[in-house]
């Protein structure tokens, strides 16, 4: 059983694909504005915000329990609307040796998709798959495109 996974899913969005984009790669700090139930703490804990190798330390509850995570932004892809953020410390490193999240707003049409992949490698076999963290991310982004409408 191998213990290396990824998960994918794609969301459908009313924002614009640019605005969406502009909140994961430059402005995460604003998804504790948009939901602070789920996100309380947002915070900039090395380099710039927007640019590639800052450190970002998120504050989040999953079911009532806290947790926190610093992530390395690994990549920014303007043009393809990308952002890929690597798990450096935190929670998340107690199940898994490693775990990325790569976020792409895509334009189909006049749709804007919002496409979440989690690649990662679990510490052992009885470590669960993050289909919770998964389910978790889908309501951010669900208010994330509320905010962006309303705005």
């Amino acid at each position: 059983m191998s213990l290396v996974g990824k998960l994918t899913t794609e969301v459908l969005m009313v924002a614009p694909h640019h605005e969406f984009h502009g909140i994961w790669a430059k402005r995460p700090h604003h998804i504790s504005n948009v939901s602070p139930a789920k996100v309380p703490k947002v915070h900039l804990h090395g380099g710039d915000w927007g640019t590639v190798g800052s450190i970002v330390a998120w504050h989040y509850i999953i079911d009532g329990n806290d947790h926190v995570a610093k992530d390395v932004v690994e990549a920014i892809d303007e043009e393809n609307k990308t952002i890929t953020y690597r798990v450096v410390e935190g929670d998340l490193l107690k199940e898994y040796k490693s775990f990325k999240f790569i976020i792409q707003s895509i334009l189909k049409g006049e749709a804007t998709w919002v496409c979440w992949t989690f690649e990662y490698e679990k510490l052992n076999k009885n470590i669960p798959h993050p289909i919770k963290l998964l389910e978790f991310i889908i309501h951010i982004n669900e208010e994330l495109d509320d905010h962006l409408v309303q705005t």
